[in-house]
């Protein structure tokens, strides 16, 4: 185990500090200084290798957090790098962009703050990447066998990864311009910057992984053609379909969902010229949406240099502890402080838009809002609270609903649920034999974690059904929702 008495003589949480506000706001670089390897150190050795490990339950991925906490505390980073990759291809995303239900769910979390997890695992993969640990994995035979994997997000990703490490040639197609999906367009680089992504494109493609990018399945290609070229097909386009706000006044210009946003910002990063972008620049920007696209907005909107940015959350602003609904070891549901919400703004809590207010050219000038009152089980504007915010630029970051439908039950006659998402068994296989679904296209908007694990578990039941037996591990059942979510 780590330091046998690291929890005792270490009780503090210790995080790399954030690059002072007035300095990053500057650029899109990543808010976080480097780590101080003693403080990583140090945290790795306050993990107890506890004789239950809840951590691995609290990932999705079950990652073997207090093997390689262990690693980290005794400097073998090329061990902790290989036991990290054990579970997760891609651990430079998770370290960076997942909620960390593992910390949630540490045993020393009940009366101490829990390890930094996150962190340690972010350190070993960018210590493993900065001394070219991290190598090509070639198959040691060819099965020729083919596999198409639509969407590039890391669901896609994942199950392309570990299916071409199988055998299988495997060709990944992409309707946008870049591969990456959610993570190329979706994570502004204040997150995440692309060169983590593109270090692992590299990899992937000196494995054997071929990239399709610039294709729409269902125009370019039929969804029934694919099926046809291909011996199995792992469907990972997402859940792109934004919840809408269908008040008055929804149809002005200026009015815009979170995702149309942060892509032309994103584009604009990468040095694309993006005509008529959509941009914060001097005007007040209003955010509908408490959750993480919200945060992107927000700190995309600080960095484009908003007059005033305005967070709007439909509900309660949740408890500074844990509820007591929500005891340990799950997920709770708890007050944050994201680096954007620390840059500036102001966030408003029991907030109903009713009404988008327009200008005499068309465009919207404020938003009409009234405080949420919850009555019989429900939600509603109050009558009589109703009051005007300025607004010229309005951002609708309320989720999404899930997968875009029409190609895929047109062409391919798939079956959706009642929730919107690809029915599916629990081999991940859609009603169409053959075709697999895999992220939140089948489990409905999640986290990160979950479409890697996801990803990685689609992969084992394709190559089961294309050999008859498999080698690769599934982590997680398509029925899995534990505690997490």
């Amino acid at each position: 185990m780590a330091d046998p008495k690291g929890f005792l003589k270490v009780t503090e949480r210790e995080l790399p500090a954030r690059r002072p506000v007035p300095v990053r706001i500057l650029d899109w670089k990543e808010v976080y200084e480097p780590g101080d390897k003693a403080v990583l150190t140090r945290q790795a050795g306050r993990c107890m290798d506890c004789g239950v490990p809840f951590c691995h339950q609290g990932c999705p991925l079950g990652n073997l957090i207090p093997e390689w906490n262990d690693l980290t505390w005794k400097g073998e980073g090329r061990a902790a790098i290989d036991r990290l990759h054990a579970t997760n291809n891609f651990p430079e995303f998770t370290g960076r962009l997942c909620p960390a239900p593992c910390e949630s769910a540490c045993v020393l979390g009940i009366n101490q703050p829990a390890v930094t997890i996150k962190q340690v695992e972010v350190s070993i993969i960018d210590e493993a990447m900065a001394n070219g640990w991290v190598e090509p994995k070639l198959p040691t035979r060819l099965t020729g066998k083919t596999v198409a994997v639509v969407g590039s997000g890391p669901a896609g990703l994942a199950a392309a990864q570990q299916l071409t490490r199988a055998g299988h040639t495997v060709a990944v197609y992409e309707r946008d311009d870049r591969i990456g999906g959610l993570l190329r367009y979706g994570i502004p680089d204040f997150k995440m910057e692309k060169q983590h992504l593109e270090a692992r494109l590299t990899q992937m493609r000196e494995e054997g992984t071929r990239f399709r990018a610039g294709v729409t399945i269902g125009e370019d290609i039929t969804w029934d053609e694919l099926r046809q070229r291909y011996d199995a097909v792992v469907v990972a386009t997402g859940a792109t379909v934004p919840r809408d706000l269908p008040i008055p006044g929804r149809d002005l210009a200026g009015v815009h969902f979170a995702m149309d946003y942060l892509v032309e910002s994103n584009r604009a990063v990468a040095g694309d010229d993006v005509p008529g972008q959509i941009t914060a620049d001097g005007k007040h920007v209003v955010v509908i949406g408490g959750g993480d696209t919200g945060a992107d907005c927000i700190g995309t909107a600080h960095r484009q240099g908003a007059l005033s940015v305005t967070n709007l959350a439909i509900g309660r602003r949740p408890g500074d502890a844990r509820p007591d609904h929500q005891p340990w070891p799950t997920h709770p549901t708890v007050f944050e402080v994201s680096s954007a919400h620390e840059e500036g703004g102001e966030r408003r809590f029991l907030a109903s838009t009713v009404e988008f207010l327009r200008d005499d050219r068309g465009h919207v000038r404020a938003l009409r809002v009234a405080e949420t009152e919850y009555v019989d089980g429900g939600r509603r504007p109050k009558a009589g609270t109703e009051h005007e915010i300025p607004a010229d630029l309005v951002l609708i970051a309320m989720g999404f609903t899930g997968p875009e439908r029409d190609a895929l039950e047109q062409q391919l006659g798939t079956r959706f649920t009642d929730r919107g998402v690809v029915e599916r068994g629990d081999r991940y296989e859609t009603s169409d034999p053959g075709v697999f679904v895999a992220g939140d296209a089948g489990r409905g908007q999640s986290l990160i974690v979950w479409a890697i694990a996801e990803g990685r578990a689609a992969a084992a039941h394709v190559d089961e059904y294309l050999m008859g037996e498999t080698f690769l591990p599934a982590p997680v059942r398509p029925t899995d929702v534990g505690m997490h979510v």
